[in-house]
């Protein structure tokens, strides 16, 4: 299977689906996890998947359309009145299609973007997912993360450095490419759990509303407590399970 082939199959997969078990999906994502340029493309594909899905349920249903639908007979109208109701049902179509293409690029550069992403970067860290690069070598990770184009320039705080560094994924957020660092914090792991702390580095230029200072901003995202900050080039996401205590102690000295 190439990489155009594995697209064709990987655009019908919708995420938080029964497609995550279904294994007709399972050589493309698994060639998803080898292939940086498929594994961006694919995470953009899931990215605007769980952008539109909630708007489209969010549509109300018409009272008694069912009721409607089962007890209408087939009526002859005049030409007009015939086709007029198919062109306003074509219209209203077209309306809610724009509407969702206006309310995502507003959405991508709106007040909201930032609680997006780090929403999204959080459900990736939780999940199951592959080192693209597993090493406890500092060095190996940011000239990796370098060869493939994302963030490498990044500046860890004091207690990130000292911190127990086991690899690197090069993530992805509307289409922009995301470093994900994995640490270990020492505490014990679930079977299978590769890293419990993760950084993620982005451009400040890809994701606005970002915090603007090097303090620290700690939040709740599921069963994750997060702090944010950033320097001049790029923003910082560190995250792990616990609570804020364990955090401080790795965001102190931040750039």
């Amino acid at each position: 299977m190439n990489n155009q082939e594995a697209k064709k199959i990987l655009i019908l997969f919708r995420p938080g689906s029964a497609d995550e078990k279904d294994s007709s999906f399972d050589e493309a994502r698994q060639l998803a996890k080898t292939d940086p340029e498929l594994a961006r493309w694919f995470a953009s594909h899931c990215e605007s998947y769980l952008i539109l899905r909630p708007k489209f349920q969010a549509i109300p249903v018409p009272p008694g359309l069912k009721e409607q639908i089962l007890s209408e007979r087939k009526i002859y109208r005049p030409y007009f009145l015939k086709y007029s109701r198919p062109l306003l049902a074509l219209a209203a179509v077209l309306v809610l299609l724009l509407g969702i293409i206006f309310g995502l690029e507003s959405f991508r550069g709106g007040a909201e973007r930032y609680s997006a992403y780090r929403k999204r970067m959080i459900e990736s860290a939780l999940r199951s997912y592959s080192m693209d690069l597993t090493t406890n070598d500092p060095a190996q990770i940011r000239g990796f993360l370098n060869t493939n184009n994302a963030p490498a320039d990044y500046r860890l705080s004091g207690g990130l450095k000292s911190a127990a560094v086991v690899g690197c994924v090069v993530s992805s957020w509307q289409g922009n490419p995301v470093s994900m660092i994995c640490f270990k914090t020492g505490r014990p792991m679930a079977p299978g759990d590769q890293s419990d702390l993760w950084l993620f580095v982005a451009s400040r230029k890809t994701v606005s509303n970002a915090p603007s200072s090097s303090e620290p901003v700690f939040a709740r995202v599921n069963k994750a407590t997060t702090a944010s900050w950033s320097d001049d080039h790029n923003i910082y996401l560190l995250a792990a399970v616990g609570d804020q205590t364990l955090l401080a102690k790795y965001v102190s000295n931040a750039p």
